[in-house]
């Protein structure tokens, strides 16, 4: 099945290239961030991560491109893959849609205490609108990781542009699963994502950021509404400040 999905993306990604075929610009990107922050849950067990991906963005407005990170689960690594197409309406308007895939390329499966193996390869569709500095989104996923079922992902981004070029980043999220552990059915609570009864939570962020000689610095409190027994009895989703350098290539 994991493979089948890979297939199915690289299909969608070679696809892509003959309907874009123009002229294509290529960019790169690294970055070292003192913890991986995925929708408010450290991905590293708050430690550090070394991050870095690649686009390519053709004229027509289609793009693919991969992302890559340590984390500390999964034999340590994740690779993202993505296919998406974005635009403008105005100047002030523009849209972005696509397709993801999470791979994590070093285990064939993950054993879960209650349900036994499930795969811990997981896809989404994503859709964003922004208006000037504000952007709405959202993403889904009919099987999210883990086989956790449903998943949905709202959220909205804004940014200030304050004095000396310095950014204000401002973010919030909500995470909504398809089955909590309380459920009555025995197998729905089984494939709960999260602990202690809960089936979704809120993320949010405040980070500055700013430029210097072409590498961005940013310093971003991020937090969520989940108490550590929620958050699988574990530190990750507690209120932390991240620390980050990237570098365009």
């Amino acid at each position: 099945m994991k493979n089948m999905k890979k297939n199915i993306l690289l299909a969608a990604i070679v696809s892509a290239a003959p309907v874009a075929a123009m002229a294509a610009e290529v960019s790169g990107n690294i970055s070292l961030t003192s913890d991986y922050r995925f929708r408010g849950i450290s991905q590293t067990d708050t430690q550090l991560a070394v991050q870095g991906g690649f686009d390519v963005a053709f004229d027509s407005g289609v793009y693919v491109g991969a992302w890559g990170s340590n984390v500390d689960f999964a034999n340590s690594l994740e690779l993202d893959y993505y296919v998406g197409y974005a635009g403008e309406i105005n100047d002030s308007v523009s849209y972005d849609l696509g397709f993801i895939y999470y791979d994590y390329p070093g285990t064939d499966d993950t054993v879960r205490t209650l349900s036994g193996d499930a795969e811990d390869d997981y896809a989404e569709v994503y859709a964003s609108v922004s208006v000037n500095d504000f952007t709405l989104g959202f993403a889904y996923s009919n099987d999210y990781y883990l086989e956790t079922g449903d998943f949905y992902y709202v959220y909205g981004d804004y940014s200030f542009a304050l004095a000396h070029d310095v950014s204000l980043d401002l973010h919030y999220g909500y995470n909504d699963f398809e089955y909590s552990s309380t459920d009555s059915n025995a197998k729905d609570a089984e494939q709960a994502f999260l602990s202690d009864g809960e089936d979704s939570y809120s993320d949010y962020s405040v980070g500055i950021s700013k430029t210097y000689s072409g590498v961005d610095v940013s310093l971003t409190w991020v937090d969520t509404d989940l108490d550590k027994s929620e958050c699988f009895g574990t530190n990750w989703c507690e209120s932390t400040v991240v620390f980050a350098l990237s570098k365009s290539l």
